[in-house]
């Protein structure tokens, strides 16, 4: 476990109660004591802010447009990247269980602690915190977002992509398939040439999990996210 001085630092935000930063890092599995309500004050924090944030971004846009928008930061996976950005699998709290089969490194575990993460920074420097925080956070991510980005799916966004970089098309390889068969997870890997990074989607269909790692590889490589 790091130092929590440390991780401070990087969050930009300094707890007067380090006992609220403890709990949003603790998950379910370390204890009946964790991070749960904080995750659910903290996202519906985060999707207030994205939401207010869009629509003075995009005055034009409407309503259908601006929830796809919204949908685009405060997805699984983009959380889940700037969790990793703060290196937050090397401070959490979780169970042997958990730490066995690499919860640190989740894209859930990590999207739900940084939500957390949100929750606590509201309970301990109240809303003008909280909000500052969020956007401080997410602010590359909004700056970039456009309803243009939304008009073509990230498979084709990214095989463009690599096509203009004269790089080879984008290999997708099925890693895990969990799940009753009714209600099947997938995860899946995006392996792209001259590159050593991994990128993964989980989705409840295969096309789902490879459109959701394609847009992770794609935010990696262009800084979108």
């Amino acid at each position: 476990m790091s130092d929590l001085n440390a991780l401070q630092s990087g969050l930009n935000y300094r707890f007067s109660d380090s006992a609220l930063l403890r709990m949003a890092l603790t998950h379910r599995s370390y204890g009946a004591e964790n991070n749960e309500r904080f995750e659910f004050l903290g996202d519906g924090l985060l999707n207030f802010v994205v939401a207010d944030a869009l629509f003075a971004a995009h005055p034009a846009a409407a309503e259908g447009m601006l929830s796809r928008l919204r949908a685009r930061v405060v997805q699984k996976q983009t959380l889940a990247q700037q969790a990793r950005r703060l290196r937050l699998g090397d401070y959490l709290f979780l169970g042997s269980g958990e730490l066995k089969s690499g919860g640190q490194d989740r894209d859930s575990i990590l999207a739900d602690c940084l939500e957390a993460i949100i929750g606590a920074v509201y309970l301990d420097g109240g809303f003008a915190a909280g909000r500052h925080f969020v956007l401080e956070q997410f602010n590359d991510t909004l700056s970039k977002l456009s309803p243009d980005s939304l008009l073509k799916d990230p498979k084709s966004r990214l095989q463009e992509f690599l096509q203009k970089s004269a790089n080879a098309p984008p290999q997708y390889r099925l890693v895990r398939t969990s799940g009753e068969p009714h209600q099947q997870h997938f995860v899946v890997q995006c392996v792209i040439d001259g590159t050593t990074s991994t990128f993964h989607g989980e989705g409840s269909s295969k096309r789902n999990a490879e459109q959701r790692a394609a847009d992770a590889a794609y935010q990696h490589l262009t800084g979108d996210g």
